[in-house]
Parts: structure tokens; C-alpha cells; sequence
């Protein structure tokens, strides 16, 4: 089958079709892309005795398999993360930063962040509440504009946070949740349908803000300058070592046109309030 990314298509093989139904709940509303697929991926067992002992699940691409294997039960979470392996290792025509993406009124804010800093919950409340979805995992900036573009893949929840959003939202679209992955427990939420998807356009890049969530804090704010910002988004881009200037480039190109913050936050809405009544116009 093939799964639909809107910048990229995967043509996957599957030798578990119990995963099969979850792929179609997230992708399968996406129009089959009118070119070649751009990877040839497989979910398989690592070896013919791991298909019945203590059942196990290996990622692979082009027969290569960057992971260890995991328990079968992970198999749709491996997927998953193989997906964003494939587009960080092989795509060196646009910079890639590990960080969400989301847009109000044609202006885009990027949420650079580590993990445990929150910022998957907050995409999921933010695109849940009437943002536009450009990406949980990845930015994708054009090289020659800085415009950032959407890709059409789910928000990856962990642990406490499954609960908090299905509880918000009880309505939205889940898969199952994969317990006991070397990220806890995980479980991907769609977030926007195709047709939504479609109508995303390359936006510009009005604000960049490193969120950390602690529990019970009341918002601060903190400016960053240029040079902070330039370090901290260098070091969160999947290749800009691959880059060399033209990653130099682009990144100093954002970072002279956009607002530069980092946040502490313990409500959500009140990170929202902040976006709209201070950055977006």
C-alpha cells in the first residue's frame, strides 16, 4: 500500500495485517500521489523465528534496518518513527528541524523543543482548537524562501498526555496506544483530515518559540536574541551539518524576520492567549 505525506509517499510493505486498519484510520482519507513512491519501506519480523517466538518487528528501507528490532505489538509506533527516519536521513534539499509547526492567519510558529518539554501536547490542544497542523515532528523549510511547508502525518502522544487529550477532545481520531516503547507509552492522534491538509500552503515563519512545561507555573516569557536562537535551532536541524552554508543561510534568514521567545507554561491556554495577542496579527 501506499501512504500519502503530501511531500512524500511511501510505498509499504507489511508483514502484519492487524496494522493495517491503523494506517487507514490516519492516512486513508490522502489521494494517492501522482508520482512514484519516494521510499520503499517494509515491516517485518527480524527472522523466521521471531514471527512466533516472543514476536518482534523490524523496520526497514531499501533492505536497510536503522533500528533494533521491537515487539510486535509496537510494530504501527515503529512505523511511525521509521517514517521520520527515512525523511531526516535522505531529504538534503530543505532544512529539517526537529520541532512542530502551526498556523493561524497564514503566519506560521515553529516550537523547537527536546523531549519531555510538552510540546506534543500543546500541538495536539492548539490543532485541536482551530490551528492548522504543519507538523508535530519535523519543519520543513525551503532553502531559497524560509517559507515552511505541511506534511500530513499524525501527532505522536506520550504517556499522561493520551489521557489529557482524549479526555479534551473525546471525539478526535486515536490508534491504540503502544505501552511500554523506549518513549513510554505512545499513541498518534490525527489531527487534520486530508481536505484540510490540501489546503495548506508554504507560510512564512513569523515566530520561533522553545516551550518547557512545568506543571503548576504560571507563564513566563523570556526573549531570546539572535544569537540563542541561531545555536539552539542549528543544534535542533536534523542536517545542518549536511547543509553547510546553505543551512547557515536559511537559518539566519529566519531568525532576522521572526520573534524569538522561550516559554514556561503550565496551562495551555494561556500559551495560546500569548501567540494570538502578542505575535499573531
Amino acid at each position: 500500500m501506499v501512504v500519502n505525506t503530501g511531500l512524500y509517499a511511501f510505498n509499504v510493505t507489511c508483514a502484519y495485517r492487524q496494522i493495517i486498519p491503523t494506517i487507514d484510520s490516519i492516512y486513508g482519507d490522502a489521494t494517492p500521489p501522482k508520482t512514484p513512491a519516494d521510499f520503499e519501506i517494509k515491516v517485518a519480523s527480524p527472522s523466521f523465528a521471531r514471527r512466533f517466538f516472543r514476536p518482534q518487528v523490524s523496520f526497514y528501507c531499501d533492505q536497510h534496518s536503522p533500528f533494533k528490532p521491537l515487539p510486535l505489538a509496537q510494530a504501527y509506533a515503529l512505523l511511525e518513527w521509521g517514517m521520520n527516519w527515512c525523511i531526516a536521513t535522505h531529504d538534503h534539499t530543505q532544512l529539517l528541524i526537529h520541532a512542530a509547526v502551526l498556523v493561524k492567519n497564514n503566519q506560521a510558529i515553529i516550537f523547537p523543543a527536546v523531549p519531555g518539554s510538552g510540546k506534543s501536547t500543546l500541538t495536539a490542544f492548539m490543532a485541536m482548537s482551530g490551528w492548522s497542523l504543519y507538523s508535530d515532528e519535523m519543519a520543513i523549510i525551503n532553502l531559497d524562501s524560509g517559507l515552511v511547508s505541511p506534511l500530513y502525518r499524525p501527532i505522536c502522544l506520550k504517556n499522561d498526555s493520551i489521557d489529557l487529550v482524549k479526555e479534551w477532545f473525546p471525539d478526535s481520531i486515536f490508534t491504540s496506544t503502544w505501552k511500554d516503547t523506549h518513549k513510554g507509552d505512545v499513541a498518534h492522534l490525527k489531527a487534520s483530515s486530508w481536505k484540510e491538509y490540501i489546503q495548506c500552503k508554504p507560510t512564512e515563519i513569523v515566530a520561533i518559540v522553545f516551550p518547557k512545561f512545568v506543571a503548576n507555573s504560571e507563564l513566563k516569557i523570556y526573549s531570546l536574541n539572535q544569537l540563542q536562537a541561531f545555536e539552539t535551532l542549528s543544534k535542533n536541524a536534523f542536517n545542518y551539518g549536511v547543509l553547510g552554508n546553505l543551512g547557515f543561510n536559511v537559518i539566519d534568514k529566519i531568525i532576522k524576520r521572526a520573534a524569538l521567545f522561550e516559554i514556561e507554561f503550565g496551562k495551555l491556554g494561556e500559551v495560546e492567549a500569548f501567540l494570538l495577542e502578542d505575535i499573531i496579527e
